[in-house]
């Protein structure tokens, strides 16, 4: 009985669980032919380059055994970098480098790691254990993002990240990831990354979410998390929303960065977001959803330019109550 009372309590929320987010809308909004653009971190750069979208440099790529012996020559003239592997899922496989010590690479984490330890790591990633569906994969060697010095309070050993919930082409919700010495630098949250609720009409922090626990303050440095400004929040929205010209997705999570120097910068998409920005937002993504699904119904699913969409997003998912004196850079 109290299995079916919490139900429907959930149901009243606009919860969305996993099984109605694979029929409802991965299946019904996502073309599976339309996958690989964004499975494939090196073709979703490919993509986001031709239409003019910014994302982190990319250094070089390594697909065979006899290519690693290529990687001196593609870091040679960058002291800090990201490996990842181009097929790779959930931040695993993601290897990223700081610095150089006496012919080692320091990683996140400040560990040493000989130049050994780095080339069986992408023998690794090039064997497929990493990618999806275990197929035979390539490594991407990229720049690694330099994050703002607001974000410093509240993360450690890592750059941050913001994941944008897109429904053909509106934003619907949005959570920012907060890396921990748990997640040993990564903004993954099942590797113990924290998630925080943003309000889609201002930028701003909400509470946060930790191994599915809400929390008010990071574990590590004890930093409220909530009332924080995410700087230059609409250009974030923006291009959010045309990742769905993009790739033809009509669900999708679009992962941002937030680099020094560079400003926003698109990291990846994902066309099966997970679900636990429902628990940093505290309210439901079917709610939302049904919301814009209502709003195309009355367009007869025209497609609206950006500029209209955005303003539907940021009036209905607007939150009521902020935290007040957002940080700001």
């Amino acid at each position: 009985m109290l299995g079916i009372r919490t139900w429907r309590a959930l149901r009243r929320r606009g919860v969305m669980g996993i099984n109605q987010r694979n029929g409802d809308y991965v299946l019904a909004y996502n073309d599976r032919r339309l996958y690989p653009l964004v499975d494939d971190k090196i073709r979703t750069k490919k993509l986001a380059l031709d239409a003019g979208i910014q994302v982190p440099d990319m250094y070089g790529i390594i697909d065979t055994e006899q290519g690693i012996g290529k990687l001196q020559h593609i870091v040679e003239t960058h002291g800090d970098f990201v490996i990842k592997p181009a097929q790779g899922a959930g931040g695993d496989g993601i290897m990223v480098i700081s610095d150089r010590f006496e012919g080692y690479y320091r990683g996140a984490s400040g560990r040493m790691i000989s130049p050994e330890e780095l080339e069986f790591h992408i023998s690794g990633i090039i064997s497929g254990i990493y990618s999806l569906g275990g197929h035979r994969d390539r490594a991407l060697i990229e720049y690694r993002v330099r994050s703002t010095d607001l974000f410093d309070r509240i993360s450690i050993g890592g750059v941050p990240d913001v994941r944008i919930i897109v429904l053909k082409g509106y934003p619907v919700a949005a959570m920012l990831r907060l890396p921990t010495r748990q997640s040993d630098g990564k903004a993954n949250l099942h590797q113990g990354a924290i998630g925080v609720g943003v309000d889609i009409a201002t930028g701003v922090t909400l509470s946060g979410t930790w191994h599915n626990l809400k929390i008010d303050r990071h574990p590590d440095t004890a930093h409220p998390v909530a009332g924080v400004q995410i700087p230059d929040w609409e250009a974030c929205l923006e291009l959010a929303a045309r990742c769905y010209e993009l790739t033809g997705l009509g669900y999708l999570g679009v992962d941002l960065v937030m680099d020094k120097h560079k400003g926003p910068l698109m990291l990846e998409l994902n066309a099966r977001p997970g679900l636990n920005i429902q628990i940093a937002n505290d309210d439901g993504l079917l709610r939302r959803c049904r919301v814009v699904e209502d709003h195309l119904d009355s367009l007869d699913w025209n497609l609206e330019p950006v500029a209209r969409r955005l303003m539907l997003s940021k009036r209905e998912f607007a939150v009521a109550r902020l935290p007040e004196n957002p940080e700001t850079l």
